[in-house]
């Protein structure tokens, strides 16, 4: 996929030279800071909903406490 991005010149120098010292692309290096940032997600993603089983509030308390935002509003 091809998209335009706009980043801080700050950035796009801080990547030109990295691509010259890894001697690979910008569109490279890019495609591995998505692919790295991804991953993270994923793994953050995972470690929140593990032991979600072991919380001390139960399933009712939770549907109450998140039904209650809306009558906030």
């Amino acid at each position: 996929m091809r998209t335009i991005v706009d980043l801080p010149e700050r950035h796009v120098e801080a990547l030109d030279r990295l691509a010259m010292q890894r001697r690979e692309s910008r569109a490279a290096l890019v495609r591995e800071a998505v692919g790295v940032f991804l991953e993270r997600q994923a793994v953050a993603g995972r470690q929140a909903a593990f032991g979600g089983w072991d919380r001390d509030e139960d399933g009712l308390a939770v549907q109450r406490r998140l039904r209650g935002e809306w009558d906030d509003r």
